[in-house]
Formats: C-alpha cells, sequence, structure tokens
C-alpha cells in the first residue's frame, strides 16, 4: 500500500500515555496524515493543553467522533474497552486496527475480527498479511525478547524473571503508587507470578518450542523512574557463553530493533527509541540474559507503529530511527 498518498490514522483514547506517544510519532511519519485524536474526557480541547510537549507540532483537536475516514486505527483504551468497541461498532472490514491493550493477546474476537499477535520478531510475516493486529504488552515484549532465540532452538526450561518498570507503565490515571511521594526514592514488587503478561509470554513460547511445560517465575517491580524497562531472566542452560551469543546474533540479524550487544546494558540506552538490547552473561550453568526497552515506545506506541508498517506494505523502519535520551 505504500505510495505518495498518504495512509489515514486515527487513534482512539488519544489523552493517555499511549494515544499521546502515538500521536507524536505519527505526526513525524512520512506516510502518514493524523485524521483525528479522540478522546471523550477531553472532547473540543486543544490535544497540546493535555499533551504539551507537542506544541508547534499539531493543531489538533480532541473529538468524540472515531468514525471518520481512516485506513488505520490505534485503539489506546484501558483494558476490556476496545473489545466493547469493536462490539458495538464494527468498522468497515478495510480498515486496519492495531490495539495497544490487552483486549486481543490471547486469540480474543471481537464481531468478525481475528487479531495477530503484534511481535514482529516472533511473526513478522503473519503481521504482514494481518488486518487486525494485538499489540504486545510491555514486559511481555522485553521478556520474550531475551528467551525467543533459545524458545527457537527448544533450550528453553524453568526461567526466574524479575524486572523493574517506569511509573507511566501503570498509565495516566491517579494512583498512589504513581505519585511522586510515593514512587521516589522507593522500589517495590508487585503482582508477584501472577502478572497478566504471563498468558502471552507462555503462548510464544510454547509457539517457539512445543511441548514447552516449565513455568515463567516473574517477578515485576516498580521503580523509581518514569520510563524503561529492566529485565533479567536466569535458567540453566548447558551451551557456552560463545554459542549462546551466536544463536542471538542469527536470530536477530534480520530484526533491525533488537541489538545483543558486548556491554553491560542500560535503561537511557533505549529510553525514546524503539530498540531492545539485550546482553547475555553465563556464569557455571547459569545463564542471565538482560533485557531493556523503553515502555512506551518498544513497549507500546513504536511497537504498534513498527507492526503499522509490516501490514501496510511500508519500510519496518519508517518513522522509528529515534535516538536515546542517554543524557
Amino acid at each position: 500500500m505504500a505510495s505518495t498518498n498518504k495512509i489515514k490514522a486515527g487513534i482512539i483514547g488519544g489523552a493517555g500515555y499511549t494515544g499521546g506517544e502515538t500521536l507524536r510519532l505519527l505526526l513525524n511519519h512520512p506516510q502518514i496524515e493524523v485524521a483525528f485524536t479522540q478522546s471523550r474526557s477531553q472532547e473540543g480541547k486543544p490535544v497540546i493543553e493535555i499533551h504539551t510537549d507537542l506544541i508547534g507540532d499539531t493543531e489538533l483537536r480532541f473529538t468524540s467522533d472515531y468514525l471518520q475516514p481512516a485506513d488505520v486505527l490505534f485503539l489506546c483504551l484501558s483494558h476490556g474497552e476496545s473489545k466493547k468497541l469493536l462490539a458495538e461498532h464494527p468498522f468497515d472490514s478495510k480498515i486496519r486496527i492495531i490495539d495497544l491493550g490487552n483486549d486481543f493477546r490471547l486469540d480474543e474476537k471481537a464481531a468478525h475480527r481475528e487479531f495477530v499477535y503484534g511481535l514482529p520478531e516472533f511473526q513478522r510475516d503473519k503481521i504482514k498479511s494481518a488486518k487486525n493486529v494485538a499489540n504486545p504488552g510491555c514486559f511481555a515484549t522485553t521478556i520474550q525478547l531475551g528467551l525467543l532465540p533459545l524458545a527457537k532452538a527448544g533450550l528453553l526450561g524453568e526461567v526466574h524473571t524479575t524486572g523493574i518498570t517506569g511509573s507511566t507503565g501503570a498509565g495516566q490515571k491517579l494512583q498512589e503508587t504513581t505519585q511522586f511521594t510515593w514512587r521516589a526514592n522507593n522500589i517495590s514488587a508487585y503482582k508477584t507470578l501472577t502478572h497478566q503478561h504471563l498468558g502471552e509470554i507462555n503462548k510464544t513460547l510454547k509457539t517457539l518450542q512445543p511441548g514447552f511445560s516449565e513455568a515463567v517465575n516473574f517477578i515485576p517491580w516498580r521503580g523509581d523512574f518514569t520510563r524503561g524497562i529492566f529485565v533479567t531472566s536466569v535458567l540453566n542452560c548447558s551451551l557456552s557463553a560463545e554459542e549462546v551469543k551466536k544463536l542471538y546474533h542469527d536470530y536477530y540479524n534480520l530484526h533491525p530493533f533488537s541489538h545483543v550487544v558486548d556491554e553491560m546494558i542500560d535503561i537511557k540506552q533505549v529510553v525514546n527509541t524503539n530498540k531492545c538490547l539485550i546482553y547475555i552473561e553465563k556464569i557455571g550453568k547459569k545463564l542471565a540474559i538482560h533485557s531493556v526497552a523503553d515502555n512506551l515506545i518498544k513497549g507500546a506506541s513504536g511497537q504498534a507503529i513498527q507492526n503499522m508498517n509490516l501490514m501496510m506494505g511500508l519500510e519496518e523502519t519508517l518513522g522509528l530511527k529515534l535516538k536515546g535520551s542517554v543524557f
């Protein structure tokens, strides 16, 4: 579908963090015209009143009308809202839909629409032919990118994973654990071994490694920073460090946003980018895989636009060549 005619994109649920980041990236995408940004709570207000980082970039106002003409829709809604929306308003089947919520990641359907799981490093070819994509979760993305090569090689056993995320991972709704007075100089664990992203993680790993029945023991932490995810996964592995690194380099060789590196990584390297960096350590029989990503970009809006590029026949990295905010 790549042509001189720009693709019209609409955002439903545009006032939150993912809505704002999706809009920011789309406004700077050379093949996209933003048709509308919908928000029930902010109807009629200039977008820049809510997303003040876009001052000078757009004169759009929030609208309540999401039935305007568009080629692709980004659903940036709370969990459960996308499924409800599509059940009540079955959009024209020609419109591509990318859901950034949790509603369709486990093969759920809405009306006549079936969704493809949108992790390009897992199934890029399926995404290219998809009309509807379920964007992966932020923790799910960062954890899976650390484990996919091992699963593909049939080498996964029981995994112990710890991941820490910034406050933006909890969304804009005011909560005690997102307030500055609570979050600053503070770290805590939550949803121990029960995080909602475990379902999609296990589904992907079992697809790559049929018969995989071991646990992915995941403990998420709340960090005292705003954005980014740092994950460490530990498991037993009989391969040498050099063999594991070759396995990872071979797997990600043709994937432009996932990079295996030779020095320890940190969150600042990926903030404001669509990258995931991976660093591997082997100590005795234990393999430690560290992975970092921006929860709002590769973990949400950037990956959604990466998926859109694939769906619409555009170059995969278009509009996503972003520099990290390392200082």
